[in-house]
């Protein structure tokens, strides 16, 4: 069985997606006049406001990035990092980088679009991500329960039991703790957070994720301090690794950057998700103030960059400045991450990312679970089918925790590659929505219009295919509301700050 996915695998991500991943983030960095670049300074203005919501039912904007940071910095921002650099040399990290930034255009894309096919649920909160737009604005109901069942076995099982795993292996490494009292301590913290629903899930990533992410790019920025006068080679060995120039003279030049590029863009797509249609399930569900399903689409970005930029870059340098990579040890994974730490700052290396570990990972699992609901509760919305789905995820994470799972990590593959392959076809189709909604942001702004809000009644056909009970039409006085003076608003000094370059 495993011998016959990873045959799928091979073709799916050797020939299939990464390609397509990496055309469709040219395409629309391109048809967006490089809207990750732009508004960069606008999305960190937003960032500030976050917390403002324009239902206070529903999520925050913040919140909802935070538990998608929670879904996206997991145990692959350690474990698959080291493991890129060993597998793909130094040129992985810089591949990393590149699909990052083009990844960042393609999450506005997918983001923006699940805000405007998102569904009510009548109690004050939404739902939404791939399924609904593929079923609302393709018709395709079929594909979307293809899709939902894919999220449910990658992300609600498949993805937990590997977090699962990964967390009792470093926490057995650093303190030598049973696995199975890992995996039962991990089960019961889950249970805690996930039969609490969504704001129980919203607000544990919105207390988590900042404290963890922050703690981890300071180690890493000691690490940095301490071996700054290695770091000027790090940046250029990265450079040089990434075409080849080391190896060109011994003939290696092709084999190398390809074994690079394929490391570095897995990677860096398995870390950020960006165009997997993960994080629209839990941008859908947040009421963005302002008002704009371009807000979220530009707020999402921020994740991919936190998550690759800034959190991949700190464990590739860990691992790069401290040449634990290269000991011809055969350490890989999570276990390298220790070493390398362990060798700069002393002995409280290993166990810091093992702490580090437990909470990327237990904030993965309590935000794919999530993930795996929406998408179940697209198929067939029923409280007792919610119930069971939960009680699997519990077991799932106790299971991961101490088995070995090869045909778990196949399984993943597959279906992540299944995901990713059908919502990149789809948002490239659909793509013209985002940009017309990025323009209509973009006219408000430049108007003067200090909040821009969304009034779907400017767009009659796309009208017809939103559920009637979201979005709702903004009153005159919103709608009418006078220019500001670009001069007195900070929000508006940055924007046309970026449209004149």
């Amino acid at each position: 069985m495993t011998a016959l996915i990873n045959s799928f695998n091979a073709i799916l991500w050797g020939y299939g997606i990464v390609y397509l991943l990496l055309g469709a983030g040219v395409y629309f960095s391109l048809r967006s006049g490089l809207v990750q670049i732009r508004h960069f300074p606008l999305t960190l203005r937003l960032l500030l406001h976050s917390k403002r919501t324009s239902n206070n039912r529903s999520i925050s904007s913040f919140q909802a990035l935070c538990t998608s940071l929670a879904s996206h910095v997991g145990t692959s921002n350690l474990a698959g990092v080291a493991i890129a650099v060993y597998m793909g040399g130094p040129g992985a990290v810089f591949w990393m980088w590149v699909i990052a930034i083009l990844g960042m255009a393609t999450s506005f894309v997918e983001n923006t679009l699940a805000q405007v096919y998102k569904s009510n649920n009548r109690d004050g909160t939404f739902r939404g991500g791939p399924a609904y737009y593929i079923e609302k604005a393709l018709g395709q109901r079929n594909l979307a329960i293809t899709f939902s069942i894919c999220m449910v076995l990658s992300f609600g099982f498949s993805f937990n039991a590997v977090h699962s795993n990964s967390v009792a292996s470093a926490l057995s490494h650093a303190f030598a703790l049973p696995e199975v009292s890992v995996g039962l301590m991990l089960a019961l913290m889950t249970a805690l957070i996930i039969f609490r629903g969504l704001r129980g899930i919203a607000r544990f990533a919105e207390q988590t994720v900042p404290f963890m992410a922050t703690a981890y790019i300071l180690t890493a920025g000691m690490v940095m301090f301490l071996y700054h006068d290695r770091l000027i080679d790090v940046f250029r060995l990265v450079i040089e690794s990434a075409f080849g120039l080391q190896t060109a003279a011994a003939g290696g030049m092709g084999y190398a950057v390809s074994q690079a590029m394929l490391q570095g863009i897995r990677r860096g797509l398995f870390s950020n998700e960006a165009g997997m249609g993960s994080s629209p399930n839990i941008n859908a569900v947040a009421a963005p103030s302002p008002s704009h399903p371009a807000t979220q689409g530009l707020l999402s970005m921020f994740s991919v960059f936190t998550d690759t930029i800034l959190i991949c870059t700190a464990t590739a340098m860990i691992v790069l400045l401290s040449g634990e990579y290269l000991n011809g040890e055969g350490v890989t994974g999570i276990a390298l991450t220790q070493n390398a730490l362990s060798s700069a700052v002393g002995a409280w290396g290993k166990p810091f990312i093992a702490f580090i570990t437990l909470l990327f990972g237990f904030t993965s699992i309590v935000a794919n679970t999530y993930y795996g609901e929406s998408s179940l509760r697209h198929i067939k919305d029923n409280r007792r089918l919610i119930l069971w789905y939960r009680c699997i995820v519990i077991m799932m994470v106790f299971w991961g925790s101490f088995s070995s799972l090869p045909v778990v990590w196949s399984l993943a593959d597959l279906t992540m590659g299944v995901m990713a392959l059908i919502n990149l076809m789809v948002i490239v189709l659909l793509s013209g929505t985002a940009f017309a909604m990025l323009k209509d942001f973009e006219q408000q702004y430049h108007s003067g219009i200090e909040k821009p809000v969304f009034n779907r009644k400017r767009f009659p056909e796309l009208d017809k295919a939103m559920d009637q009970d979201v979005w709702p039409v903004p009153d005159n006085n919103h709608c009418d509301q006078e220019p500001n003076n670009d001069d007195d608003d900070p929000m508006m000094r940055d924007f046309n700050d970026m449209e004149k370059l």
